[in-house]
């Protein structure tokens, strides 16, 4: 059984950002997830770089990981509570003129982790450019593929970041999870390409033989403007290599405190033998 988590986490752009951080560590110390998937992962352009970078895989091309990291500061989080996560970080772009912002995967195993550019664009001065973090490791000695990510909505870029990701994933052939906001609602065109994808992929949430909550956005929030109704964005897609027990809605303000704009989604699932 692997145990998943996927959170767009807000980082540092939330109120009261380190209690929230808190929150999260000691979440995933309680349910003790193998993966965890997050998105929104940001430094200031500015802070100092890290000099001790704990079980960190690094992915080519990335700049350099500063004290602020979110990811950073959430597996030394983890590590002072005994609990040791390797993890990697995929840059995307500056955010709000003040954060580099990207992806992240953490795993109690180690990773060999790439980043994927998805976007026509590689600048991380325009907020399209986006990468996917690719992370390769084994579960119970089975090696596995895994892709956190944080992709545009359908009409500003998604068609083509699709397109993109999936030629990429074609040729893996390992067992597939695709964790993260996809900024595509449920059953809309976008979230129909991905089920309709040579990936052969499943929704955690509609395999699943247990279910909790249904939407991962509640309101209005960034880059949802006007948005009046409660939408799900944030996926676990697994390839057909995997049977899923349970997906869950998570900080959800009842299902644990929210910690940010996006709830995060929790999954169970087993690879099939």
């Amino acid at each position: 059984m692997v145990k998943l988590l996927t959170i767009n986490s807000h980082g540092w752009m939330e109120e009261d950002p380190q209690k929230k951080l808190e929150i999260l560590g000691k979440t995933i110390l309680e349910n003790d997830y193998d993966v965890i998937c997050v998105q929104e992962v940001n430094q200031l352009l500015h802070s100092e770089p890290a000099k001790d970078l704990p079980n960190y895989c690094q992915v080519a091309g990335t700049p350099a990981i500063h004290k602020d990291n979110y990811a950073l500061q959430l597996v030394t989080f983890l590590l002072e509570q005994e609990r040791v996560y390797y993890w990697s970080w995929a840059y995307n772009h500056i955010g709000y003129d003040r954060f580099q912002e990207g992806v992240a995967i953490l795993s109690k195993t180690p990773l060999v982790s790439q980043g994927i550019l998805i976007s026509d664009v590689d600048d991380e001065h325009d907020y399209h450019t986006r990468r996917a973090l690719l992370g390769k490791t084994k579960i119970d000695q089975e090696d596995i593929a895994i892709v956190s990510l944080h992709m545009s909505w359908w009409n500003k870029g998604f068609q083509g970041e699709w397109n993109k990701l999936e030629r990429a994933l074609s040729n893996l052939k390992l067992p597939l999870l695709l964790m993260g906001d996809f900024n595509n609602p449920y059953e809309n065109e976008g979230y129909q390409a991905i089920l309709k994808s040579s990936l052969k992929l499943q929704d955690s949430h509609q395999s699943a033989k247990i279910t909790y909550g249904k939407a991962t956005i509640q309101k209005e929030i960034d880059g949802w403007q006007g948005n009046q109704e409660a939408l799900k964005v944030d996926y676990v897609f697994l390839s057909s290599d995997w049977q899923v027990e349970k997906s869950e809605v998570i900080f959800d303000g009842k299902h644990y405190p929210m910690i940010s704009d996006h709830c995060g989604l929790a999954c169970q699932a087993n690879l099939n033998k």
